[in-house]
């Protein structure tokens, strides 16, 4: 549904998705929109990964704000 110049959910969710393939290929996260606002979910190798994913989905036209609920995985050391 669309009010106003709000863009509907459905059509940010494919631009979020497709933003997020062209420019952070290599994370495995999951979006979902609601209202406007982006739910990034998923896990990362490192914390490094985070900032350049929510910076990616905020700049999708329409997005209100990124609600960042993505995981670093912690490797487990080698034990001697």
């Amino acid at each position: 549904m669309m009010f106003g110049n709000q863009i509907p959910d459905k059509t940010l969710l494919k631009n979020v998705e497709r933003k997020l393939m062209q420019k952070c290929s290599g994370a495995k996260v999951v979006a979902t929109v609601r209202g406007g606002d982006a739910i990034i979910t998923g896990t990362l190798k490192n914390e490094f990964e985070r900032k350049p994913i929510v910076r990616c989905v905020s700049a999708v036209q329409g997005i209100r704000r990124v609600v960042d609920q993505m995981k670093v995985i912690e490797r487990k050391k080698p034990t001697m």
